[in-house]
């Protein structure tokens, strides 16, 4: 089938172009500028920004978007303004609507009107929360409005697109990941990376939180498989978690971590509660919480509703998340 793909060159979405292209898919993407790290059987339509949809009077870039609609069967969006851990913004809920809700909405009404079969929304599990207590994960009925700019317009994008598809023929699929890594992460991930290389002895010695993850192969693989609206017609206006099926707490994952760059890490001792202190004061706060919260999901519904399963596992993506990282610097 064709498959329309926006944030093609971005860390998921240049992932999911091997993996749709591996489908046999063909896939156009709306991208920036031209891209040779792109193969060269992708259909590239230039569009600098994704925000003149908002704009009626853009009347050149709406017929970008018009041509790259054309024979699709169905959208796959990944493009956002990610979550920021240092904002700038003087006014971050506006930012994070214009991109994360309206554009969203404007591209499946469009895509509604243009006769797509299926929209399949990237959300994130920041719609859910920011942490759970340990052995009682989000699932996809959870009912709750995040109060988190970021979260708030990727919640509120999930609730526009139900709307449309009630009153329209569109299909939408929303998938919310937790944090995801692979070859090429970036920010907190990476940092992890960076620690555990330096083998500098880590304060994690008492954290005993509970996270899941999604690896990069994993969570591609699960929007590819969602593509299919012939072979997945159970996923056609639900929400789904999706993670490895292998909680583990930080320190643990340090601990895997360090054994794929063969070192042995010194965890220190020091008390949670002190940490986020020292946090709090330097205006690390987030980080520090995205380190030491729990946060687990029930994938149970994409595993029994749609007969998903990982295609690899924790350790081996681990591995390639490593080996990329000493091989690209």
């Amino acid at each position: 089938m064709k498959i329309l793909l926006t944030g093609a060159t971005g860390f998921i979405g240049r992932a999911l172009v091997d993996e749709l292209l591996e489908k046999g898919h063909e896939v156009n993407a709306i991208i920036r500028e031209i891209s040779g790290d792109l193969p060269t059987q992708v259909n590239q339509f230039i569009l600098y920004d994704l925000g003149v949809l908002l704009h009626e009077s853009s009347g050149e870039s709406l017929e970008v978007v018009s041509r790259a609609l054309q024979g699709v069967e169905v959208v796959i969006h990944t493009v956002a303004r990610v979550h920021i851990l240092k904002e700038f913004s003087i006014d971050p809920l506006s930012d994070n609507r214009r991109i994360n809700r309206d554009v969203t909405l404007t591209l499946a009404t469009k895509a509604a009107q243009s006769g797509i079969k299926r929209f399949v929304f990237l959300s994130s599990i920041k719609a859910n929360g920011e942490s759970t207590q340990i052995g009682k994960p989000f699932t996809s009925e959870d009912d709750f409005v995040p109060d988190d700019p970021y979260g708030l317009s990727k919640y509120e994008a999930e609730v526009g697109l139900f709307d449309i598809a009630r009153t329209t023929n569109l299909e939408v699929v929303v998938i919310r990941p937790p944090l995801v890594y692979g070859p090429g992460v970036k920010a907190n991930f990476l940092l992890l990376l960076k620690w555990v290389e330096k083998g500098i002895p880590l304060p994690f010695g008492l954290v005993k939180n509970s996270r899941s993850l999604i690896a990069l192969k994993n969570l591609v693989h699960f929007i590819g498989f969602c593509a299919d609206f012939k072979l997945t017609p159970g996923a056609a206006n639900e929400v789904f978690l999706i993670s490895d099926g292998e909680d583990i707490s930080t320190t643990d994952l340090i601990r895997k971590i360090a054994k794929k760059f063969h070192r042995k890490i010194l965890f220190l001792p020091v008390p949670v509660g002190l940490m986020s202190l020292v946090a709090n004061i330097i205006g690390k706060k987030e980080i520090i919480h995205r380190l030491f919260r729990s946060l687990q999901v029930d994938d149970t519904k994409a595993r029994i509703k749609l007969g998903w399963k990982p295609v690899t596992t924790m350790d081996k993506e681990l591995a390639k998340t490593v080996k990329y990282f000493l091989t690209s610097k």
